[in-house]
């Protein structure tokens, strides 16, 4: 998987979206089977911590979500939101095993996409 489709650009849009509002770290998005999808960016309280990943996964869970096609994560170092770095991805895959994560830029160009099994 090399290019994205028109889905996986718009989780893309999303999460930089998600990020330029609140001017965090990450933005992340999710896209349930049905089609919908969740944005969130980071989140930092003094009772509160998660990733822009765990925040997506956790509001379309709350909205009723039960399985992903895929997620994008966009910001300052995605790439730190790695399998073990980032209970996001461990949310994510909790959820939906397979699902593929686009990880991009601020800007939004893609660095690299990973799945379950990378």
């Amino acid at each position: 998987m090399t290019e994205l489709d028109a889905e996986d650009g718009t989780l893309i849009v999303l999460a930089r979206a998600a990020l330029a509002r609140t001017g965090g770290r990450r933005g992340a998005a999710v896209r349930d089977t049905d089609g919908r999808t969740y944005a969130a960016a980071d989140v930092t309280l003094p009772s509160l911590t998660l990733s822009a990943l765990q925040a997506a996964v956790a509001v379309a869970v709350s909205s009723g979500a039960t399985a992903f096609e895929a997620a994008a994560v966009v910001g300052e170092s995605p790439g730190d939101a790695a399998p073990g770095t980032d209970a996001g991805v461990t949310a994510l895959h909790d959820v939906s095993p397979d699902t593929y994560i686009v990880f991009a830029a601020v800007d939004g160009t893609v660095q690299t996409i990973r799945t379950n099994q990378e």
